[in-house]
């Protein structure tokens, strides 16, 4: 089982609004590892598919941050984790 790693958007990501730290080169390397990635963000789930679409990247889900804990539910991995910039962030991830 492949660990995975949920990304949020805005300040976390380059194409984020504000940009953020991790490049979608960062992103796809991950994939590319084997690690289930995806998004976690405010924005609505069209969005954060559309976003995944641009850069061709197969994210292996996209919810919204108040629902991150479903993706536990959802996805068997062998670790999780969030990479976010807010304490908003932290409280799902600790979910």
């Amino acid at each position: 089982m492949p660990p995975l790693i949920s990304f949020d958007i805005d300040a976390t990501l380059e194409v984020g609004d504000p940009p953020g730290p991790v490049s979608v080169e960062m992103v796809g390397e991950c994939k590319r590892l084997g690690y289930l990635i995806g998004s976690c963000s405010d924005r609505p789930v069209s969005y954060q598919r559309q976003l995944w679409e641009r850069p061709e990247i197969a994210a292996d889900f996209s919810v919204l941050k108040h629902r991150l804990a479903d993706v536990r539910l959802e996805i068997h991995a062998e670790a999780y984790f969030h990479i976010g910039d807010t304490d908003l962030d932290d409280f799902f991830a600790g979910e």
